[in-house]
């Protein structure tokens, strides 16, 4: 069977909520963000997952992802790995695109990118680092992860540019799913929030 990537983005935090980019900063999870984070552990230790007990785990180190992946049941098998961590967004870390639009109207994060931070490009070729990772071998993979560094997985993982990102939103406590279909990559399942309506 060929590999999968499934793909949690953390939990409800204050400045996610808020919609403030949220780069490299260390924000903890809000209460909504650890019982979503629960309800996806939960959801994922019972069929047709039981628990994903050949699936090798990897996390992004900074907080609201590595708790979200621990109060989902897989901290202990999971290991911190860099490219995982969110877009470095420079001088509009911790901005809200009403706040950049104020000063910059048309601005476009897919098209325009940030100043002082890491560029597009440089967000795709670490999606593609994560990419070659997860087709090394013959196992699925679980990545605990933010919402921009998992739309340019998911655009890369279907071998398009990494602006394509701009049209495969993603919410907190989401699960999504890039597998197979006719032996070419596909998105088995985007944005799945089910587990949050319980």
């Amino acid at each position: 069977m060929a590999p999968r990537i499934l793909l949690a983005r953390h939990g409800q935090t204050e400045w996610s909520r808020l919609g403030r980019h949220t780069g490299r900063t260390d924000i903890p999870l809000l209460e909504e963000g650890r019982r979503g984070a629960k309800l996806l552990g939960e959801r994922l230790h019972r069929a047709p997952w039981s628990g994903l007990e050949s699936v090798e785990v990897r996390t992004s180190p900074l907080v609201r992802a590595s708790e979200t992946c621990a109060l989902a049941g897989f901290g202990e098998r999971a290991t911190e790995w860099d490219a995982l961590m969110e877009w470095d967004y420079g001088a509009y870390e911790g901005l809200t695109a009403g706040a950049i639009w104020a000063d910059r109207p048309d601005w476009f994060i897919w098209r325009d990118g940030v100043p002082e931070g890491e560029t597009l490009a440089e967000l795709g070729a670490r999606a593609d680092t994560v990419v070659e990772w997860a087709r090394s071998a013959d196992r699925d993979v679980l990545v605990f992860a933010h919402g921009h560094i998992l739309r340019v997985l998911g655009a890369r993982w279907l071998g398009m540019d990494p602006s394509f990102a701009a049209r495969i939103r993603l919410d907190p406590t989401s699960l999504s799913i890039l597998g197979w279909a006719y032996g070419e990559p596909a998105l088995d399942r985007w944005n799945d929030t089910g587990h949050m309506e319980l």
